[in-house]
């Protein structure tokens, strides 16, 4: 498939919210060298530009004004390998969750705890996507990037990413200033598991060290159990961050409840999961218009009847709201407003 240019496109089944807008330009590129076309022609043009991945992580706020790019840049191939580790380079528009599933099925360890994730490699890259204990980062070895600015090719090592929680360089100090073709991931050929999370803590009571392939089949069940499927009901995931607090606010909440659950991110902070604080708050399972707090886990908005972007948006201030006037935590969203 060559490059696509469509007008008035409706964007349903590009966000997982499954949200009724539409961009006023959609085009899709198969290569770099496309991209790079692409960008000269619309440079100069004024038009607002928006690289988006599979939707997954993000919330329309209205038809988009300007021109959406989207990868169709779909190749794996293994750089190097040896006893101990394996390089991998993965093309931007490879769907995430296939890249885990062949890793896993190789026995490669390094993403079979971010199975199942919803998106693209690319976005995985620019979102420092996480989940139960590991986030991408801790793989990733370089990203390739194509500069919007004068269509030049970049590399980025995993340091200069400036990754933290959910967060890169390319999401605040150069967001929107490079578009992501490829990341090199490095992978373990030697058992290096991650089970310290909930219900996976059932694994490192076995007396074998579990396959990537088991513990992706484990993640999998977690999740189809605690999150809706997007083509059954809209939502992107996780809403809202987990707050970092100071000790200090800790010891003071759970002085007031008791078994605040929490994870230690240095002697001076603690991380509060955003889902105990929202169900605290009586949110579980309640609606605003057509959205919802997902009755299973409190964490995630759903579509629930035909939202608009304006019933997501208020339903989250309404959560922000009341967790700050019962807990004095600000709570701030994962998902991007666009």
């Amino acid at each position: 498939m060559a490059k696509t240019v469509k007008y008035q496109y409706p964007l349903r089944s590009h966000n997982t919210f499954g949200l009724d807008v539409k961009a006023e330009q959609f085009i899709t590129y198969d290569t770099v060298e496309e991209l790079v076309s692409i960008l000269a022609e619309l440079r100069g043009s004024g038009k607002r530009m928006l690289q988006m991945g599979g939707g997954s992580n993000l919330l329309f706020t209205k038809d988009f004004s300007g021109v959406i790019l989207h990868s169709q840049i779909k190749f794996l191939e293994y750089v190097s390998q040896d006893s101990q580790e394996i390089l991998v380079r993965v093309g931007s528009g490879v769907v995430w969750d296939d890249f885990c599933a062949e890793m896993a099925q190789k026995n490669y360890y390094g993403c079979e705890n971010l199975s199942y994730i919803p998106g693209e490699v690319g976005a995985s890259a620019v979102q420092n996507i996480g989940a139960y204990g590991v986030e991408v980062e801790s793989i990733i070895r370089e990203v390739e990037t194509i500069e919007v600015a004068t269509g030049k090719p970049s590399v980025f090592q995993a340091a200069e990413c400036e990754y933290g929680y959910r967060d890169s360089i390319f999401k605040h100090r150069l967001q929107g200033q490079y578009i992501v073709t490829a990341v090199v991931f490095c992978l373990s050929a030697t058992p290096q598991v991650h089970l310290n999370y909930g219900q996976l803590q059932e694994l490192r009571e076995r007396e074998e060290v579990p396959t990537a392939q088991e513990i992706r089949e484990a993640v999998i069940a977690i999740r189809k159990m605690k999150l809706p499927e997007p083509a059954e009901l809209g939502s992107a995931g996780s809403f809202f961050k987990n707050p970092v607090v100071p000790v200090e606010k800790y010891q003071e909440l759970a002085a007031a409840y008791q078994e605040v659950p929490h994870y230690v991110v240095s002697p001076e902070q603690i991380k509060i999961p955003a889902a105990w604080l929202i169900e605290q708050c009586g949110w579980k399972g309640k609606s605003h218009g057509g959205a919802a707090v997902y009755e299973k886990q409190p964490l995630i908005i759903v579509n629930q009847h035909q939202a608009t972007p304006q019933d997501i948006m208020e339903l989250a201030s309404l959560i922000q709201q009341s967790v700050q006037k019962k807990f004095q935590i600000a709570i701030q969203p994962e998902v991007n407003y666009i």
